[in-house]
Parts: C-alpha cells; structure tokens; sequence
C-alpha cells in the first residue's frame, strides 16, 4: 500500500475517508442552514446575529469551515499530482494552495469567535 503525502504517514484510504467524512459534514451543515432559513419568515440582522452567537452553531459551523479546507486540501493535492508534472510548478500550486487555504481558515476563524 502506498503512502500518501498528504498525510505524511497514511495511505490513501485515509484521503478518501477523510474526504467521504468532510463530505458528509458539509452537506449536514448545508442542510442546517437552509433548514434555519426557510423556517424563519423574515429573516433579519438581528436574528440572523443571534442564531450564529449560540456557541453550538458557532461550533458546527467552525467544524464545517475545517471540513471545507480539509476537502479542499485533499483535493487540491491529488489534482496537483495528478496534472502538474514539473515538481517546481507542482510545489508553487501547493504552496499556494495551502497559504490560501490557511488565511481562509484563520479568517474564517476570526469571523466566527471574534469580538
């Protein structure tokens, strides 16, 4: 069996679980929230700031912000093995990549238990 490098020490099968799981925890999450917005004739401001204050939406939602950098990071790492030979090039897309993802996180972070 293979060793996957984006795990650094699993095979691949954990690439797919991993994946299979974030799968399942975003579209749980997507559901949620559509689920909020279409039980809440006239949604406003104010409501919309107090159901993302509960520390349990903030919690699902900080598990749905890890699942999607997660999702993508795998992803992004099997389309840059896969397509881009040259392992400069390849190394620059992931570099990218993962400081792209990294900021998201850590913005996505700050939005959701800032002050």
């Amino acid at each position: 069996m293979g060793v996957s490098i984006t795990n650094f020490s699993r095979s691949g099968l954990s690439d797919w679980l991993i994946q299979r799981f974030t799968a399942v925890v975003m579209a749980l999450y997507t559901v949620f929230i559509v689920g909020y917005i279409l039980s809440t004739p006239g949604l406003d401001y104010s409501q919309w700031k107090e159901f993302f204050e509960c520390t349990g939406v903030r919690i699902f939602t900080l598990l749905a912000l890890i699942s999607v950098v997660a999702h993508a990071w795998i992803g992004m790492w099997i389309i840059s093995t896969d397509y881009i030979k040259p392992a400069v090039l390849r190394f620059a897309f992931q570099a990218t990549c993962f400081l792209t993802m990294f900021v998201f996180l850590v913005w996505g972070i700050d939005i959701i238990w800032g002050l």
